[in-house]
């Protein structure tokens, strides 16, 4: 299994210009582990931030309560989920349509799996407890997680994900 660590940078594209005004994104990290079958990922993001944009809103953090504060700087679960070089559920498809349109990849476009093909599918809400892992256990931790994750979307293992550790 390969280990992967992705840093995705943090951005500004917004403006005063409300047709213009794309917004802000702080850095992501992304785990992947790549297998004969695909890939895993967690994906975690940051308050990491611009240092512009961090200096544009300082005042507005710094008017909030001090639990406001607090959540706005913690690290938070974007997605736990798979990329695949073949469908896993009868709602993937290797041809789009009207009704999956919005979930096919077309060939070549996924650098996580063998082939290039990807059927992908994750979960915010299923991210947020490797969060604790990560704080608690480190990168070791969330590996741990991520092979449990595999081993249940590829390989038929265990059911339910133990992260209570």
């Amino acid at each position: 299994m390969e280990r992967l660590v992705e840093f995705s940078p943090a951005w500004n594209k917004s403006s005063l210009d409300p047709k213009k005004d794309y917004g802000i994104g702080a850095v992501n990290i992304r785990f992947v582990l790549k297998g004969e079958h695909g890939a895993v990922q967690f994906v975690i993001g940051t308050s990491w931030y611009l240092p512009k944009t961090q200096r544009d809103s300082q005042h507005r953090l710094f008017e909030r309560d001090f639990e406001d504060r607090f959540n706005e700087i913690q690290p938070r679960g974007w997605d736990l989920g798979y990329h695949s070089d073949k469908p896993l559920h009868e709602w993937q498809s290797d041809e789009p349509g009207p009704d999956n349109e919005h979930i096919y990849t077309r060939s070549s476009e996924c650098k996580y799996t063998p082939s290039g093909r990807c059927f992908y599918d994750g979960s915010t809400l299923n991210a947020e407890p490797l969060v604790e892992v990560l704080l608690r256990e480190g990168s070791e931790g969330v590996w741990r997680e991520l092979e449990r994750y595999y081993a249940r979307v590829f390989e038929g293992g265990e059911d339910d994900l133990d992260r209570t550790g």
